[in-house]
């Protein structure tokens, strides 16, 4: 049996990091007619038209029994409009991100989309938060426990030295796991599933690994990636389109008149692990 040399990557998804070929990650793509008629976005913005470069509110003259208060529309450009609608984007998201220490970081994300780079984006508050998950799930289907499960199968204990079916064992640990997201209760309001609804791509790699004394100890590196995009299904969806800030997000990306570019998330987490010879397999 050959030893495993360190570090080894021990997992990755079938989907692939830096995956720009996804629908979530085309921008500017969609014509007014597609948006209204495909999508039916035409309730976008509750102060701004950017289909016309306008902005509405209601007029400020007194009402009467014969006159109702009138609405007032200004004419924007294109640069104030953008401006606008990610004010707006900003504020809606507060109603997903109002509570613990991760709140901040819908905002940041949303300046970044802003700033129309592309580039990924890296934080690390999103790496404490993937770092937070990990070590707290205690469940029966946690990462960590099953990647202790494929060390215990594999390691020649008299030779101190683990075999070559590490990775195997570990994929057949994982498929019955729910690889590291935010989907508990508590992230729909911390914002985490807002900036990380999903994740897209998963590696995993055991960084370092020492045997002795019938136990062993050692590292492993969880790099996540998700999509801060909207696909043609994410607005489709029900759950999705009944909530204005997605279609503002939508409109804000895909539309052919602004079409701001979506990102790379980038997140990582390295944490220890360790485990017995008489621990059960």
């Amino acid at each position: 049996m050959s030893a495993v040399i360190f570090p080894k990557m021990i997992f990755k998804t079938r989907r692939w990091m830096d995956d720009y070929s996804s629908d979530d990650m085309r921008y500017g793509d969609l014509s007014e007619s597609q948006l209204r008629n495909d999508f039916r976005l035409t309730d976008i913005s509750a102060h701004v038209d950017p289909w016309r470069l306008t902005t509405f509110r209601a007029s400020p003259q007194r009402q009467s029994l014969f006159y109702s208060p009138s609405v007032i529309q200004e004419k924007i450009t294109p640069a104030r409009c953008a401006s606008l609608l990610f004010d707006e984007f900003r504020q809606l998201a507060r109603m997903f991100s109002f509570y613990g220490p991760y709140q901040h970081v819908i905002g940041e994300m949303i300046t970044h989309m802003q700033k129309n780079s592309g580039m990924p984006f890296r934080s690390s508050s999103l790496d404490a938060a993937l770092r937070e998950q990990i070590m707290s799930d205690t469940s029966r289907k946690s990462s960590l426990l099953k990647i202790n499960k494929a060390l215990n199968a594999v390691i020649d204990w008299d030779k101190q030295i683990v075999g070559s079916s590490l990775e195997e064992a570990v994929i057949a640990q994982l498929k019955d796991t729910v690889l590291p997201k935010f989907i508990r209760l508590k992230d729909s309001i911390n914002g985490l599933a807002l900036v990380v609804h999903d994740t897209s791509a998963t590696r995993i790699t055991l960084d370092t690994l020492t045997i002795e004394n019938n136990s062993y100890r050692g590292t492993v590196t969880f790099e996540v990636q998700d999509h801060f995009g909207l696909d043609k299904n994410d607005i489709r969806s029900k759950i999705f389109y009944q909530f204005r800030l997605f279609r503002l997000w939508f409109y804000l990306q895909r539309s052919q008149q602004f079409g701001y570019r979506p990102f790379m998330t980038n997140m990582q987490a390295t944490v220890e692990i360790s485990g017995t010879r008489d621990e059960k397999k």
